[in-house]
């Protein structure tokens, strides 16, 4: 069986501290028809240093971008997978999702996209908040716009789509600095149904350097304002207003 080519784009910026170990998951991986691009916006630290270890086994360029999604969208475009992913410098790819996600193609020939589990890491990579990854995994059960636009249940390291996508969702949003793939997702789910898979395709690391980490209000404040651009469903805007407070008072006294 020939295995689709699988594109993985890490967005990078000053995570040497955590970099590593992200590229070990995906190389680590062992699929046999991998292209992995990493796209460093001229980070600092240890980063470069790392890059260059590795030789000719990732396509690395460090250069300044525009932030987060420019850095994505241009990995999309050197890229040549017929499957795309991105996985963040400080997360964890788990063993066997490349395979997992290709037979998953494979089989279902009008599935455009999928999304998997996935665990909370904090820095030591110690797992964290499991009632958060268990409340998700159960809003994953109900695929559907609506739900979406109420609560992020998506996983972003966890997800997967057809290159042949883009064609009519284009790429990231480069204006958005927090919520790139809630943004994404939105305008996946309005035109291709999401396929939920129970497999653990990744780790989500929270830091104290993590947008999750310190500057979790203002990405739900962005998230909101994209929920009342995509729908004009008066109840819609007011459960995610409600769940994005209730979800600020959960972090708040979580730290």
């Amino acid at each position: 069986m020939k295995f689709p080519k699988i594109t993985i784009i890490t967005p990078s910026f000053n995570q040497g501290k955590f970099i590593k170990e992200t590229i070990d998951s995906v190389l680590n991986q062992n699929y046999s028809n991998l292209e992995y691009i990493v796209m460093d916006g001229g980070s600092k630290d240890e980063t470069i240093k790392i890059l260059k270890s590795y030789g000719k086994k990732i396509n690395w360029v460090s250069k300044k971008d525009e932030g987060q999604a420019d850095a994505i969208n241009k990995g999309i475009k050197k890229s040549k997978g017929e499957i795309i992913a991105y996985i963040n410098s400080d997360d964890v790819m788990m063993p066997n999702t490349l395979l997992a996600v290709a037979n998953y193609f494979i089989k279902n020939k009008n599935a455009m996209w999928l999304t998997g589990d996935y665990l909370i890491i904090n820095e030591n990579g110690k797992e964290i908040q499991s009632f958060i990854a268990e409340y998700k995994r159960f809003l994953r059960k109900f695929p559907y716009f609506n739900t979406l636009a109420v609560a992020n249940y998506i996983i972003q390291p966890s997800t997967f789509w057809r290159r042949s996508l883009i064609d009519k969702i284009g790429f990231f949003d480069k204006s958005l600095h927090y919520c790139m793939d809630f943004d994404y997702w939105m305008r996946i789910i309005k035109e291709y149904p999401l396929n939920v898979l129970p497999d653990y395709f990744s780790k989500f690391r929270i830091h104290s350097n993590s947008k999750g980490g310190m500057l979790f209000i203002k990405q739900f404040k962005e998230e909101h304002r994209l929920v009342t651009e995509y729908t004009d469903n008066s109840i819609i805007r007011f459960m995610h207003f409600l769940h994005m407070h209730l979800i600020i008072i959960s972090y708040k006294l979580l730290k």
